[in-house]
């Protein structure tokens, strides 16, 4: 079985970019070809409606970018029609050749954190859940990141753990200072020194099977993450609706232009209410703002961060 670091590495390559799709259905936001026909539909109403629109997204950008990063609340929120429906999400996706990253942000300890992470990151088909990497919080210490660290590995997968998040209110926390350094810079340090331990096959880069959360919206300390986890692989949420730009990002990547996948959800999945998209494409091509929508990102991000690198791969 595959080393996750190596999966992802070799997904960006071929794509030739480090675009990731958020999908995060919010039944308010469907286009009207997807809305159920009533005003109160039930959940699996609902659900069935989240399965086509994700599923319709999928079909788009399987061909344009590595990765897509399923979230699980907006799933959750329905009930079990909705867990049920995340499942169908995730497997389809799989199906599709995508890396399939499920933002969770679990986190436990002891046999709680194994069930957690057998449930997500357990062998293929295992269970509905079962995706290539996982969110995780790191603020239970160490010992809670062990479970998903060790399962991770047996299965070829991956995890990606909150370092520095893009919401106003994380410095909250994240920013107090320890040992004269920010509480964040002490989870990078540990982050990075599980990277170290988890070295996939392929020597043609450094990554582990851990990576990091690190937001879009605090450019300066995103550089300064980079230098602290040169073995970690970075997902970078904040990205278009939240303000972060392709030059906010670009102190993420490597010299390689690897090392960073730049997450966009509201920005592409829901491009048909966006007015740019919304004069070019009537409520039945849905489908092609979001392609048209993905294409952007990837231009925007190949023209101002160091993965244009990778447009050059043969």
């Amino acid at each position: 079985m595959h080393h996750f670091a190596d999966r992802l590495t070799a997904a960006v390559r071929r794509t030739k970019t480090p675009a990731l799709v958020g999908i995060d259905p919010r039944l308010a936001n469907l286009p009207a070809p997807l809305q159920p026909n009533t005003e109160s539909p039930s959940p699996e109403q609902v659900a069935n409606a989240f399965v086509q629109f994700s599923k319709g997204i999928i079909g788009v950008v399987a061909p344009l970018v590595p990765a897509v990063k399923p979230q699980s609340a907006f799933f959750e929120q329905i009930g079990p029609a909705g867990t049920a429906a995340l499942g169908q999400v995730i497997q389809y996706a799989r199906s599709k050749g995508l890396v399939v990253i499920t933002d969770a942000k679990r986190n436990d300890i002891g046999s709680t954190a194994d069930a957690y992470a057998q449930a997500y990151l357990g062998p293929p088909d295992s269970t509905p859940f079962a995706s290539d990497c996982l969110t995780v919080s790191p603020y239970l210490g160490e010992d809670s990141l062990e479970p998903f660290v060790t399962i991770a590995q047996q299965n070829g997968n991956g995890i990606f753990v909150l370092v520095k998040t893009s919401n106003p209110g994380g410095g909250r926390f994240q920013d107090l200072v320890a040992d004269k350094q920010p509480v964040y810079q002490h989870v990078a340090q540990l982050v990075n020194q599980l990277a170290l331990d988890t070295p996939g096959q392929d020597s043609s880069h450094s990554y582990g099977c851990v990576g990091a959360v690190v937001g879009a919206t605090y450019p300066e300390q995103l550089v300064a993450l980079r230098q602290t986890m040169p073995n970690t692989w970075l997902l970078v949420p904040g990205y278009g609706a939240q303000g972060g730009g392709a030059s906010d990002v670009a102190g993420g990547f490597d010299k390689q232009g690897l090392g960073a996948i730049i997450n966009s959800s509201r920005g592409i999945i829901f491009a048909h209410e966006r007015e740019e998209f919304r004069e070019r494409f009537s409520p039945p091509d849905w489908q092609r703002a979001v392609e048209a929508a993905t294409l952007d990102m990837i231009a925007g991000l190949a023209a101002e961060t160091p993965a244009g690198k990778l447009q050059d791969l043969s």
